[in-house]
């Protein structure tokens, strides 16, 4: 047979499959932020002191008279803001510790931002005509989480390094309060909660002591504050962002998060503060 006639045998190759490469946001530029931005929070900053002070004025007039706060000598504060705001100066204690307070709060958090190259704005205060002068502090994230690291890190830096920063002031404020009683009655404008931390404070240095009759001094109060605080940062807060890397958290990490877990039970009190019924 002529093998020229023959048909050549031929193989037939398969297509590779079409993979779809998958590719992660770049990262962001950490040092990208304007001096306008910069100058938003700075003038922030300033208006939350302001406010602070107003606050603090009133807490100091408030601890004189043997009252754990006064709404009207808040009334009284925020006037004398535009006013005569040299009249201010007895609010500096609890301003300047409070401030303190939050800005070590969301310094915690911007830098954790910064370590796992996470671009952040700077920290953004809320001034407020409230009792205590704000309503917190926050920063933004402008670009994604990349891993549970990342994001455990990210949300436990802020209330453990406040926790950090408070307790010492709690400390003070503690030492340099007093017993008061009556102060819970229904005659009180205000009545303020007493987080797990400041009853065992009280327990040492006011044995037997109604932790509620404890006039704190407004050192003391703006702890009470930065703690109250930390609890509201500690609970779920919506959503989980969307995670690329779902490695689980090593040893270290899981002993910070016994650490924050402790850190929100020092920090929790059932009812925060309440207004008396007998109030005006």
């Amino acid at each position: 047979m002529n093998s020229d006639n023959q048909t050549p045998a031929t193989i037939e190759q398969q297509p590779p499959e079409t993979q779809v490469p998958i590719s992660l946001p770049p990262r962001q530029n950490l040092n990208s932020q304007t001096p306008r931005r910069l100058g938003l929070a700075i003038l922030l900053f300033v208006i939350t002191f302001l406010t602070c002070l107003a606050a603090g004025r009133q807490f100091a007039v408030a601890f004189a008279n043997g009252e754990a706060a006064s709404v009207p000598e808040y009334v009284v504060s925020m006037k004398l803001l535009y006013k005569d705001p040299t009249a201010l100066a007895s609010g500096f204690p609890f301003a300047i510790a409070l401030m303190g307070i939050l800005l070590a709060h969301e310094l915690g958090h911007y830098f954790a931002c910064k370590h796992h190259g996470i671009r952040a704005s700077y920290p953004y205060f809320i001034p407020a005509p409230t009792l205590i002068g704000t309503l917190g502090a926050f920063i933004l994230m402008r670009s994604p989480i990349r891993s549970r690291r990342a994001l455990f890190d990210v949300g436990a830096s802020g209330p453990l390094v406040g926790f950090a920063v408070a307790i010492p002031i709690l400390i003070y404020g503690v030492v340099h309060s007093r017993v008061v009683p009556g102060i819970d009655s229904a005659d009180a404008d205000v009545v303020f909660g007493v987080p797990l931390a400041l009853r065992l404070l009280a327990g040492r240095f006011f044995p037997g002591a109604d932790p509620l009759t404890i006039l704190l001094h407004p050192v003391g109060r703006a702890a009470w504050v930065g703690l109250f605080a930390t609890a509201l940062n500690l609970l779920p807060a919506g959503r989980i962002p969307p995670i690329y890397d779902q490695r689980p958290l090593d040893a270290a990490r899981v002993v910070l998060a016994v650490a924050t877990l402790l850190v929100m039970i020092l920090c929790f009190m059932p009812v925060p503060l309440w207004e008396s019924a007998t109030s005006h």
